[in-house]
């Protein structure tokens, strides 16, 4: 594991050298060339370091992962698919493949939905109150992901009877005559991985609302007027009129905030540390690597997670180039 960390660290230093290096020898060499060859090669002379850089230090690494999934734990011996069988004959496996499943199914369209109610009905007031509720709604995103889960912990903390009640949601049901219950602990029906998905709907609505919000503003207004001319109602003219021509930059958030969710692990760890049916692949590589010291297994594991993600970033490339060709 020393060695791997030690290795990643020189492939980056190596990198950033090998890419100035790569400039400044391009840039002298077509310094010596004919004008009009200059300007044509110049071009590839400030990309050549970016994608020498970039092979080496996203492509490399993405290789030696998907070479050590076939290795064993210490990542020195070739065992095949040795443990891609044993993830997938792992009923914990699926367990953690379903958490993921839901998350991806409700945490994106819920986030979207949130930032595009958001962004209509704070587009419809003054300026002033419309840059006052945008700050108090993007505010969360300036908190990272560790903070955020320790804000919400007090929200859901219970304490054992006898004590001081902590916890903001117990302390209402209390309130109301109810009993206080350990949020965290609940398994049934997945209750407590749904607690942390409001978290992270919390933190991300805000990038939603700026970017929905945007894209409403660029609408053009006669088409809006000319819905208006037409007797369309503020309903009529929201579904048939603006969404239709934001749906490229609906779309991109989505597919954002679904990548980002396949990767979740900082609200994992600081919640509930993946008990009770909470973890996620994001965490389960975690533990395999860190904890059990398993370089093939935790291998394993991202090569699932990045061949889920790669469809993903194809869609959000094809959403954003139909976008850009529409207008």
């Amino acid at each position: 594991m020393i060695q791997d960390v030690l290795f990643g660290l020189v492939s980056i230093v190596v990198g950033i050298a090998a890419s100035y290096g790569v400039y400044w020898g391009l840039d002298q060499l077509v310094n010596r060339l004919p004008e009009r060859l200059q300007k044509k090669l110049r071009a590839w002379a400030y990309l050549l370091p970016a994608a020498t850089l970039l092979v080496l230090v996203l492509f490399v690494p993405l290789i030696m992962t998907f070479v050590y999934s076939f290795m064993n734990s210490s990542g020195k011996k070739w065992v095949g698919f040795e443990n891609y069988v044993d993830l997938f004959t792992d009923p914990t496996f699926f367990s953690v493949l379903l958490n993921n499943f839901l998350w991806i199914a409700f945490v994106p369209a819920l986030t979207v939905a949130s930032g595009l109610f958001v962004a209509t009905l704070t587009n419809q007031v003054g300026p002033i109150r419309e840059k006052v509720f945008k700050s108090l709604i993007f505010m969360p995103m300036s908190i990272s992901f560790v903070s955020a889960a320790t804000i919400w912990g007090f929200l859901y903390a219970n304490v054992p009877p006898g004590r001081p009640e902590i916890g903001l949601l117990n302390a209402l049901i209390k309130v109301f005559g109810g009993d206080p219950q350990p949020w965290m602990l609940i398994s049934d029906f997945r209750l407590n991985s749904f607690l942390l998905m409001i978290i992270i709907i919390w933190l991300q609505t805000g990038f939603s609302m700026v970017l929905i919000s945007a894209a409403i503003k660029g609408v053009p207004e006669e088409t809006i007027e000319a819905a208006r001319v037409d007797g369309a109602g503020n309903f009529q003219l929201f579904w048939k009129i603006v969404l239709p021509q934001i749906w490229g930059t609906v779309m991109s958030v989505f597919v954002t905030v679904v990548i980002g969710v396949m990767k979740i692990f900082d609200i994992v760890l600081a919640m509930t540390g993946g008990t009770f049916d909470t973890s996620v692949l994001g965490f389960q590589f975690y533990q395999e690597y860190f904890l059990n010291a398993n370089v093939g297994k935790a291998s394993a594991i991202v090569a699932v997670l990045t061949v889920l993600i790669v469809p993903l970033m194809i869609i959000q490339v094809v959403t954003f180039r139909r976008q850009e060709a529409l207008r």
